[in-house]
């Protein structure tokens, strides 16, 4: 592996010559990418569990009896995941290790990325981003929960409206890509909030604006969790347009309280480039007058005496004053 550039040259600004700063970037995609092979073998190796943890819960959920272990037909429809194709188990297999691997691997690259931008960032910028690393990955991974939660409810209501003569089979590459897209999905919705939050936070936005685009907010994430959502039913489109709302408002709150401290601190934070600060005409009390010291006279104006081409003076000055 080459040695870091920042570790042959160090610059305390964090400046670096273009080839050096290609040959960091270089160093780092070959770090987070070796991260997501290793961690992808790993997964192709524990295949068979993976695959149980996607689709078992939605199995149990609307999965068929097994006849020959004795168990009876089941009444309400139920559906059987099934793949397709000769070289589908193999296809299946790749995808589902390669998607382990880049989630499983995400604080890998994730460090990889600051590590590559934090050089170049100024001190503020450095707490909003490690803010932003450090909040972002529970709400990403609460949101990929929540898909994961609701899919077999979701599944369940969706195989309800099966006919009884009819029969549902998952093509298991399908299902696998309706799970991996609610999950990225949902983890990405739930960084919708903490978005709004650095925006005020850097000062782009104010809690008070924020707010008062609050209808066209909920429409909006109304609309999107009815486009995004892949399965396309009002129920998961509720359930993801609900935390989002409620988030959205949480994310309001912390704006509203930032815009107040920062009104505390500086009373003119508020206000745009071209916006003029009120000044205070008030008129302030006039302090005691203090006597100044007269200058001590040259000699030839305590004398009197004065040039030829220059008026007479008398005790000093050149006027009758």
């Amino acid at each position: 592996m080459p040695k870091s550039a920042r570790k042959q040259e160090k610059d305390p600004d964090g400046r670096m010559p273009l080839a050096e700063h290609l040959r960091e970037l270089r160093n780092r995609l070959l770090k987070s990418v070796l991260a997501i092979v290793v961690i992808s073998a790993v997964a192709m190796w524990q295949y068979p569990a993976i695959a149980h943890f996607v689709t078992g819960p939605v199995i149990d959920a609307v999965g068929c009896p097994d006849t020959a272990a004795g168990l009876g037909p089941r009444t309400h429809p139920c559906a059987q995941v099934t793949a397709n194709g000769l070289l589908a188990p193999f296809t299946i297999m790749l995808k589902l290790s390669l998607t382990t691997g880049l989630v499983a691997a995400s604080p890998i690259w994730l460090y990889q990325f600051w590590a590559f931008l934090a050089p170049g960032l100024h001190s503020h910028e450095k707490k909003y981003a490690l803010t932003f690393v450090g909040a972002g990955a529970p709400l990403f991974l609460g949101g990929a929960y929540l898909a994961y939660a609701v899919l077999p409810t979701t599944a369940g209501a969706l195989v309800g409206l099966t006919p009884s003569e009819w029969t549902n089979l998952f093509p298991a590459d399908e299902f696998l890509d309706i799970v991996t897209r609610m999950v990225i999905v949902f983890g990405l919705a739930f960084e919708l909030p903490l978005l709004l939050v650095l925006l005020n936070l850097g000062g782009v936005l104010s809690g008070r604006r924020i707010l008062g685009w609050w209808r066209f907010m909920v429409l909006g994430i109304t609309i999107f969790s009815a486009i995004a959502t892949p399965t396309g039913d009002p129920l998961t489109m509720c359930l993801l347009a609900a935390p989002i709302v409620l988030l959205f408002f949480g994310a309001v709150g912390i704006c509203l309280f930032n815009d107040r401290r920062r009104q505390r601190n500086n009373p003119d934070a508020e206000l745009s480039d071209d916006e003029a600060s009120e000044l205070d005409l008030t008129p302030a009390p006039v302090a005691e007058i203090e006597p100044v010291a007269s200058h001590r006279m040259l000699p030839e104006q305590a004398s009197g005496d004065s040039g030829k081409d220059e008026p007479p003076r008398r005790n000093g000055y050149d006027d009758v004053t």
